[in-house]
């Protein structure tokens, strides 16, 4: 062994040993950097082959270095709604540019908004997910790549949501006395919605329609002479709201017959009132019969709401008991117009919109990749 061999060999201890503690200062000196993945260093000897009994041939150390991506780090939480974290296996999908670049992937999830909107971690890439259609679906098809798109957060619009579901809660007196109209009533000539009859208990409700604009429908109720019956009215306030048929008049949307059993509760065989209110959108044809549309000058969508009054299972509706009438709550979904507040992501990986008017919208789902030898990635 010549001495230039044992000098080569000390040589390359001090090499592979400078190699590990740059490695420990970059563990280091990284020991806050987002999804960072610890440097490991690994020494191997090197023995030459022409070594024997007799001679010696020095090779020295190499050293070789592991990045431990799939380790998995430690969670932290914070205060905003855009930083997310991998439990587990997976990385995020990210480009480098917001339309077209290079699909990378990473564990960095400390996400923000730059200044035209898009979802950008410390790294400067774009996180990129599949976009929600507007009746909730996600096309989400693993092999193509092509459908991810640059999460932007700033291109959400306003929102408004219309009424599609209707509680009406209350109770009608059972000892209300019969009027002198009860006789007389007609649903065409003479009845509530035009003011000719006076109704024994009346309520205005407000919905919302597909603008967002909040419109009035009142419940009227007139008792009848036979026991447990009432006349119930549905019409606009105001009546120019709607257009009805021939077989509605003065703003109607429904009429027809609440009915009770002996135990004050709703008996929904008997009770006529429809279950469903329906418009017919501004734009459409003159309704006939009993149908009604939004009024041609409202620039209005369709919509169908229904009319849950209990009976049966249901909890709250109407009630017949010898209390005073009163209505008791109402609940209607659907909201007016809201402006953009913030953004969610939740643990299924949708990112939510979120309203002032307390509306929720989904408009992406994150995609997490998955890889068979995660540490073979560099």
């Amino acid at each position: 062994m010549s001495i230039t061999s044992a000098m080569f060999a000390g040589v390359s201890g001090l090499s592979a040993n400078s190699s590990a503690l740059a490695a420990i200062s970059d563990n280091i000196a990284n020991m806050n950097t987002v999804g960072y993945k610890r440097n490991a260093t690994q020494f191997t000897n090197l023995v030459r082959p022409e070594s024997s009994t007799t001679t010696y041939a020095t090779a020295g150390v190499s050293v070789a270095m592991h990045q431990l991506i799939s380790q998995q780090g430690v969670l932290q939480s914070t205060s905003s709604s855009t930083d997310l974290a991998v439990s587990g296996q997976g990385f995020f999908v990210v480009s480098d540019s917001v339309s077209g670049g290079e699909t990378l992937f990473t564990r960095a999830g400390s996400f923000v908004p730059d200044d035209q909107g898009y979802l950008k971690n410390t790294g400067a890439f774009y996180l990129k997910g599949w976009p929600v259609a507007a009746d909730g679906s996600v096309s989400a098809d693993p092999s193509d790549l092509s459908a991810l798109q640059a999460i932007n957060i700033a291109n959400v619009g306003a929102t408004a949501e219309a009424s599609t579901n209707l509680s009406f809660n209350a109770n009608l007196q059972s000892s209300t006395a019969v009027s002198a109209a009860a006789g007389t009533y007609n649903s065409l000539t003479s009845n509530m919605a035009s003011g000719t009859v006076t109704p024994d208990f009346t309520r205005t409700v407000q919905v919302y329609d597909s603008l967002g604009g909040s419109r009035s429908l009142t419940f009227s109720f007139l008792k009848t002479s036979t026991p447990n019956e009432w006349r119930a009215e549905i019409y606009a306030s105001p009546a120019t709201d709607v257009t009805t048929g021939a077989g509605l008049a003065n703003g109607q949307v429904a009429v027809g017959i609440v009915a009770f059993n002996e135990d004050g509760s709703l008996n929904t065989g008997s009770t006529t009132l429809p279950s469903t209110l329906t418009f017919g959108a501004s734009s459409s044809a003159a309704p006939a019969g009993t149908n009604v549309k939004w009024a041609s000058a409202e620039g209005i969508a369709g919509q169908t709401i229904s009319l849950n009054l209990g009976g049966g299972t249901s909890a709250g509706g109407i009630t017949q008991f010898d209390d005073a009438s009163v209505l008791n709550s109402t609940s209607v979904d659907g909201s007016p117009l809201g402006n953009l507040t913030g953004v969610s992501i939740g643990r299924d990986g949708i990112l939510t919109a979120q309203f002032d008017n307390g509306l929720q919208r989904p408009l992406y789902k994150l995609p997490v990749a998955t890889f068979v030898n995660p540490d073979g990635l560099y």
